[in-house]
């Protein structure tokens, strides 16, 4: 019996010993991951200011009359000018729509009539140039008001109306991407100087999304093209 009993403390002893290792070693390698996982996110930013490659310029007229063939007339003619007015100034004819005119009667339309002193008959039209040459339109459409002293009438001729597009964002990824991440990896050396730490390998990193916007009101043609990268590293002693 007593043999037994020895055996038996012995034997809780050896394993009270064995759990107390393993919980050492546990705990100390839990202890080194959680150094290893010390990490610090940051971001990088690259920008860049660019000219819109393609311009889309609607042109809107307008025309009215009491009598519809007239009508038709003036709208003809004010197109065939608007059209010289491209050509001769470079404007290739694939790059220009022309869209029909369309026209309202005052006289069909609900509680219509036509008033005193006002045409029954209205119309509006919009031929759109669609084109790379972005500085001779834009000289185009300072210039086109002269048409105006041939009686035609331009409705909202101004660059809100018109469309700049910048189309070669995928030439400029690479670049900007390779700029964002070495921004992100200044800030991040220099977090780890300040915290008394070094930097160590990347944990993960995210792209984030490009955006292309005007830089101001005023001047649409030039785009404001913009990346923000995030990465994540990890930090050591």
């Amino acid at each position: 019996m007593e043999q037994s009993v020895k055996s038996s403390l012995a034997l809780g002893s050896l394993l009270l010993v064995g759990l107390l290792g393993m919980a050492w070693i546990g705990g100390n390698s839990l202890l080194k991951v959680k150094e290893y996982e010390r990490r610090v996110s940051v971001k990088g930013l690259s920008e860049k200011e660019v000219q819109a490659d393609v311009v889309v310029w609607p042109i809107r007229f307008s025309g009215a009359s009491n009598e519809l063939p007239a009508l038709y007339g003036e709208m003809g003619k004010s197109a065939a000018a608007i059209l010289a007015y491209l050509k001769l100034n470079g404007v290739a004819e694939e790059e220009i729509l022309i869209a029909p005119p369309a026209v309202t009667d005052k006289l069909a339309q609900p509680y219509g009539g036509a008033e005193t002193g006002t045409f029954r008959y209205t119309a509006a039209q919009t031929i759109t140039v669609r084109s790379g040459q972005v500085d001779r339109v834009r000289q185009l459409m300072n210039g086109i008001a002269e048409l105006g002293q041939q009686g035609i009438a331009f409705a909202g001729q101004d660059y809100q109306q018109t469309e700049f597009i910048f189309t070669k964002l995928n030439e400029l990824k690479p670049l900007m991407v390779e700029e964002a991440t070495r921004s992100a990896r200044e800030v991040a050396d220099k977090f780890a100087k300040d915290s008394a730490s070094r930097l160590g390998k990347i944990r993960t990193a995210n792209q984030g999304q490009f955006t292309v916007e005007n830089r101001d009101s005023s001047t649409p043609y030039i785009k404001k093209v913009r990346v923000v990268s995030t990465v994540e590293y990890y930090l050591s002693d």
